[in-house]
């Protein structure tokens, strides 16, 4: 099998610069807290699950059901104090396109910032590289694969951007 399991295991292991064994232990606990962290009913420890993932969390954050937060590059999510996604929100730090794509796609990792007071709404998904910026809202079934400014509400179809008034706290 050229595209095998042990294939799959072997370029992945290299490419995270670790052995198969280490990358098949990472792998699977990363895989076990996602799923902890999707369906717990208590908020406070889906924060912890996705803490112990290697996602960088600040202080206040609020994560909802169903968030999805790279399941393979936890480590380049970056949520900032006081900020919160709600249900079923996927946050992608990388991609990796088929081999039958190589030449259309690039493969990348790049972080996702969620500033400070942001809010991502209901089953948006942010790409990688994207930053969120403070006090910014990105509505309901958005996507955003660019930086959103502070004080921005970005809004799907057409990704269209309204700055808003700054907050006072």
């Amino acid at each position: 099998m050229k595209n095998g399991l042990v294939t799959q295991i072997l370029d992945s292991s290299k490419r995270r610069q670790s052995t198969p064994v280490i990358f098949i232990f990472k792998k699977t606990r990363n895989y076990v807290l996602q799923l902890m962290a999707m369906n717990c009913p208590i908020k406070s420890w889906r924060v912890m699950f996705h803490r112990w993932r290697g996602v960088h969390i600040g202080k206040n954050v609020f994560i909802g059901y169903n968030c999805i937060l790279d399941h393979a590059y936890p480590e380049y999510v970056y949520l900032e104090d006081n900020c919160g996604l709600t249900g079923d929100v996927y946050i992608l730090a990388h991609t990796n396109p088929k081999a039958f794509f190589a030449d259309v796609f690039e493969s990348y990792v790049a972080p996702v910032v969620i500033g400070k007071n942001a809010w991502i709404g209901v089953r948006s998904t942010i790409l990688p590289g994207a930053r969120i910026g403070e006090n910014s809202v990105v509505s309901a079934g958005t996507i955003v694969s660019k930086n959103v400014p502070d004080n921005t509400l970005v809004a799907a179809p057409k990704n269209r951007s309204i700055k808003l008034k700054a907050l006072h706290r």
